[in-house]
């Protein structure tokens, strides 16, 4: 196996309940350790698998939930104990990353980091080693480096990245300055940036010398910088539990977003690769239909044993875990997931409506079903 970039190392953080996505994603099965693509593994090993090449099995590092610790272990059975980081409880993004950064900072001064959600999925292989070699090589020369991904529709389901002037770095020939962070447009915005090839999709990979990450947050959060240094230098050491769990209860819940890239565009300190792969996040029902049904939505797509669904003039998405026979009757666009304790039914248009139920269920004290 090839050792991939030397002192290149890949951080997976596998957290969140991927809301949008229950009842099939919950709090003990969040989305990252379903096979939702047919492929015959989790998007977390699919993860790792995409990341191999580029690093080799020692340097891969997965922040998650202690709750989380068995099943990770048992779908990354190679993974190093040392390289597997549990979060006392969520504290966003900037918590998650910057920790392990600050942790494989001290064990190796000149890491180069690169972070990489596990619920995502991506196609050409070799167009994602492209875009990340490249980011290393502008990681190299001080710069906190995103992969933004070519849009394919005016989506407001997404964040935009507009891109400014080209850098000129050896080995990063596609490489270009941040000029700003767009948060999720409306409808006649996402189509104005669809039509302006300088705006790409904020995928949230970020790849950064692990130095330069911690004097962002050390710039802009302060206290919070403080805060995980002090974790850090006790990691690897006999006090790690003592002083996580005087620490951890007084982070600040912040995305690494806010905390670090937006500041670091506004400072000049941003760039971004293109990525010209296949890229998707999976957020929602309809967002899976599209990519289970490679975008061929005219018919009923199922996941699920296909003599259990029946359907009659319609059209839509089926994903069930039961036995139960499911009739699908004049229907267009719809929905439905069939689990032992919940059912959804809703419509592509909706599909992200689903997190209010999740919401409710959770005022209403219901946490069983989540």
């Amino acid at each position: 196996m090839s050792s991939g970039i030397d002192d290149f190392f890949a951080v997976i953080p596998a957290g969140g309940v991927g809301s949008r996505l229950w009842p099939l994603s919950r709090a003990d099965a969040p989305k990252f350790l379903h096979d939702l693509t047919g492929s015959g593994v989790s998007l977390l090993r699919s993860t790792w698998d995409r990341l191999l090449p580029l690093t080799g099995e020692d340097r891969i590092a997965v922040i998650t939930g202690a709750s989380h610790g068995d099943a990770v272990a048992k779908n990354l059975p190679d993974i190093r104990c040392e390289n597997v980081f549990h979060e006392q409880d969520p504290r966003e993004s900037a918590v998650a990353i910057c920790l392990v950064a600050a942790v494989l900072m001290r064990r190796n001064p000149d890491v180069v980091i690169g972070s990489f959600a596990a619920d995502h999925v991506i196609t050409r292989q070799r167009a994602f080693e492209f875009a990340v070699r490249q980011a290393v090589a502008v990681a190299r020369e001080g710069y906190i480096c995103t992969i933004g991904i070519q849009p394919t529709e005016p989506s407001v389901g997404f964040g935009y990245i507009r891109t400014g002037a080209e850098l000129v770095i050896d080995d990063a020939p596609t490489a270009a300055v941040v000029e700003r962070f767009v948060e999720k447009p409306d409808l006649e915005t996402a189509r104005r940036y669809f039509a302006d090839r300088s705006f790409l999709w904020n995928a949230g990979m970020f790849i950064s010398r692990a130095d330069v990450l911690l004097d962002e947050l050390a710039r802009h959060e302060p206290e919070l910088h403080a805060q995980i240094d002090e974790i850090a230098a006790a990691w690897d050491g006999p006090e790690r539990d003592a002083v996580v769990d005087r620490v951890w209860p007084h982070l600040k819940k912040i995305a690494i977003d806010y905390a670090v890239a937006e500041p670091a565009a506004e400072n000049g300190r941003l760039a971004v690769v293109p990525g010209q792969f296949d890229w998707d996040d999976v957020g929602d029902f309809a967002s899976l239909w599209n990519l289970v049904s490679n975008g061929r939505r005219q018919e009923m797509t199922i996941l699920a044993e296909e003599d259990h669904v029946l359907d009659a003039d319609s059209n839509g998405f089926v994903v069930s875990q039961t036995d139960r026979v499911i009739a699908v009757v004049g229907l267009d666009d719809v929905i439905v997931v069939d689990t032992d304790d919940a059912l959804l039914v809703t419509n592509s248009e909706h599909a992200q409506l689903v997190k209010n139920v999740v919401s409710s269920l959770h005022q209403q004290g219901r946490d069983g079903v989540l």
